[in-house]
């Protein structure tokens, strides 16, 4: 836990970064937010729309002055394109869960009904679990949680936050195109 842990959550900020695809610059992004204590609460990276480079999305807790201080320390990396603040209303931000909980004969039924309000859906079935799947922002998931809880989890993986700006605007309109 870093010093920044403690924060209001308008100062959950989410960043997109542009990122050449080469062996190490996840190591060192992830290593700037280490050194200066940050605590990371998502990150999710994947190869962007242009060969040979990949996008980071990473999400953490700090007001204007410190997102200012990490980004100009995120453009002194030299694989480093470009970086953009994704905030909440002008993007899609998603997150993807898988979580296995119990489901006998009696309640089965129910877990069902209950993964339906979410417009979720169930992606294994075994005697005794069914795993399901779904897709949408932290408080939607933040919720079926809630309510799958009370059968009993038996396991859950959650992807880090994906963002996309809204609008025909790309991150990457301008960079090495």
């Amino acid at each position: 836990m870093g010093t920044h842990d403690i924060a209001a959550p308008e100062q959950r900020r989410t960043l997109s970064v542009l990122v050449e695809d080469v062996p190490g610059v996840l190591t060192k992004v992830s290593g700037l937010f280490a050194r200066r204590a940050f605590n990371i609460h998502s990150l999710a990276v994947g190869p962007s729309e242009l060969p040979g480079l990949s996008r980071i999305t990473v999400v953490v807790d700090a007001d204007a002055k410190l997102l200012e201080q990490i980004t100009k320390q995120l453009n002194k990396l030299i694989n480093v394109i470009k970086i953009i603040e994704l905030a909440p209303e002008n993007s899609v931000q998603r997150e993807h869960l898988l979580i296995k909980v119990k489901a006998d004969a009696p309640t089965r039924l129910q877990v069902t009904q209950a993964v339906e309000l979410f417009r979720a859906k169930i992606v294994d079935v075994s005697v005794d679990s069914l795993t399901v799947e779904a897709t949408g922002a932290p408080d939607k998931l933040n919720a079926l949680l809630e309510v799958l809880e009370p059968f009993g989890v038996r396991e859950i993986v959650r992807s880090g936050t994906l963002a996309i700006s809204r609008g025909a605007k790309s991150m990457t309109d301008k960079a090495l195109r």
